[in-house]
């Protein structure tokens, strides 16, 4: 919401200024349709020829994650801790073998049963079962494990960024497009140019129209929202940095308690559950 309440603001400033200093509307009125449809039907085409089919409906995705913002809180966090501190404590007590049931077919375990939205989220459920069972096959060096997520995780931040970098492409290509519109209309008002003033200046009014739309669209619209998309993604990009820091932790023989810890410390600091709090949490899970 305040993704929407910003924009309306800044369109109040922006055309309220110009009607109270004595603009008048009409011109922009007339021409707005028309550079609209120039700028942005040619910012659209250079959209869908610069990226695959899958990459515009995961921009589209994206316009849900500007709106909504990041889709983990505090009680997220909290969730996936005390998940993987049943995980790392049963290894710890039981051994890797015990996890089998768990990380081999987890939407029948009973331990991501209990927190669905984990289970819902393919990201994290493969991290967690993929690097458990990497461990229970003995592939236990934690420097190797760190270095192979890390390289993993950089992999999937990239990927989830895409959308932005769409998004911040079309933006830089806006004012381009907007001087296009403008050149357009110029050419028109030259092939009237045996018409009285008013009627070129209406026109050349009408063509500046276009300059103004490309740039108030690129750095008004199109370069915030890319801003706004890139800064949720990296948030959420967080969620699996918790993962990584607990699992880090357990293999360099950390006592549960402490491997969790150390990946509460990697929340945003916003929606990092206090000390109390993770403790009071994991102290309800059962072994």
């Amino acid at each position: 919401m305040l993704t929407i309440g910003g924009f309306v603001f800044l369109l109040i400033c922006v055309f309220g200024s110009y009607l109270v200093s004595g603009g008048s509307i009409g011109p922009l009125v007339e021409a707005l349709p028309f550079e609209l449809w120039t700028i942005g039907g040619a910012a659209l085409g250079t959209l869908l020829m610069a990226n695959s089919m899958h990459d515009i409906k995961h921009l589209l995705a994206g316009f849900g994650k500007i709106l909504k913002g990041a889709s983990f809180r505090k009680a997220d966090y909290v969730e996936l801790l005390s998940l993987l501190y049943f995980l790392v404590r049963t290894a710890s007590t039981k051994g890797n073998l015990a996890l089998e049931a768990h990380i081999e077919k987890p939407a029948d375990s009973p331990a991501f049963q209990k927190f669905p939205k984990i289970l819902g989220n393919h990201h994290a459920t493969d991290l967690i079962c993929d690097y458990l069972r990497m461990v229970g096959m003995n592939a236990d060096d934690p420097h190797q494990v760190e270095d192979v997520m890390g390289r993993e995780l950089k992999k999937v931040l990239h990927e989830e960024l895409h959308p932005s970098h769409a998004l911040q492409s079309m933006a830089d290509a806006l004012p381009a497009l907007g001087i296009v519109a403008a050149v357009l209309g110029v050419v028109k008002t030259m092939s009237h140019i045996n018409e009285p003033p008013a009627v070129l200046g209406a026109m050349i009014g009408g063509a500046l129209v276009g300059t103004f739309l490309g740039v108030l669209l690129a750095y008004g619209m199109a370069g915030p929202l890319a801003s706004r998309l890139k800064s949720v993604v990296e948030e959420e990009g967080k969620y699996l940095e918790v993962i990584r820091a607990v699992l880090i932790a357990h293999l360099h023989g950390n006592a549960p308690a402490i491997s969790v810890e150390t990946g509460r410390k990697m929340a945003p600091t916003q929606h990092m559950p206090t000390f109390q709090e993770l403790e009071q949490a994991t102290q309800a899970v059962q072994v």
